[in-house]
């Protein structure tokens, strides 16, 4: 019966966060479940923004043996292979996964 109790003790904290958020906290709250949406996807390098900040698309993968096609607009992303204060050098048409971060789009593909 406890473990009944517990578990709709949580149920109901869930439903409170996304009805209220975390009231005064400053806080936000995001309430997902599995397979709502992807945690990373591929993109390709159009150009360097600045810093380590690169302009990115999404792409989309297709059969063995064929190109990725660019499916999505332009977004920023941070390259967290480079420097955070000297220019970037990756250069454009490169491919990455990207994730998302807190409030920024963010991938790591190192400089060959």
């Amino acid at each position: 019966m406890s473990e009944a109790a517990g578990v709709n003790a949580g149920q109901q904290e869930l439903n409170r966060l996304v009805r209220h958020g975390s009231e005064g906290t400053g806080e936000v709250s995001v309430v997902t479940s599995p397979g709502a949406r992807a945690g990373a996807w591929p993109v390709k390098v159009a150009g360097l923004s600045s810093y380590n900040v690169y302009n990115v698309q999404q792409v989309s993968l297709g059969e063995a043996g064929t190109l990725p096609t660019v499916i999505g607009p332009p977004m920023e992303a941070v390259n967290l292979a480079e420097s955070f204060i000297q220019q970037g050098q990756l250069p454009a048409g490169t491919y990455a996964i990207m994730f998302r971060a807190g409030e920024k789009n963010v991938f790591y593909a190192a400089v060959l």
